[in-house]
């Protein structure tokens, strides 16, 4: 269970504060959001309080011919777009900090490829993702496990490969 920081709390109670702004919430909800915001320790409790709040715009990754790496410590976004064209994409989130129960990524990925590793306890699903020749092969769990991270794949790869794996045990 990924544990969250100020900076996530804080993020969290902008958007809470935001939707109250915006008439999305009445007083007494808005009370509730953020006191379950400010008093979470892990992912799993955080995620709800935003869940079903407009959120930020997706982080945007582009590469024409190149390489998007992302491995190591790394912070991951709730939300994450990824264009490629003739290019290689590797997302690790085997060590990456992702303090949301579920990530969203979006590939547009012509004749790319693309590599997601998950971490202990996840799972991912690719239900979103169109393909004519590609392909994708998803080799972790697809149903949510509780307390784990979720990572929901969707975009288009016509002549793409995508895989999606566990971390492999050393």
């Amino acid at each position: 269970m990924s544990r969250v920081s100020d900076v996530d709390r804080d993020r969290a109670v902008e958007l809470v504060q935001q939707a109250y702004a915006d008439g999305r919430l009445d007083p007494a909800e808005l009370e509730a959001r953020l006191e379950r915001a400010l008093t979470a320790t892990s992912a799993h409790e955080l995620a709800p309080v935003v869940a079903d709040l407009p959120g930020e715009e997706p982080v945007r990754l582009e590469s024409v011919g190149g390489r998007v790496t992302r491995t190591g410590d790394w912070q991951v976004p709730r939300r994450l777009r990824i264009d490629s064209e003739y290019g290689s994409v590797r997302l690790d989130l085997t060590q990456a900090h992702a303090p949301y129960a579920q990530v969203d990524i979006e590939l547009r990925l012509a004749y790319g490829r693309a590599l997601i590793i998950l971490p202990a306890g996840a799972s991912a699903d690719a239900d979103g993702v169109r393909t004519e020749w590609g392909r994708v092969i998803c080799k972790a769990p697809g149903r949510p496990r509780p307390g784990g991270l979720h990572v929901h794949v969707a975009g288009e790869l016509p002549y793409g490969r995508l895989i999606i794996r566990s971390s492999r045990k050393r």
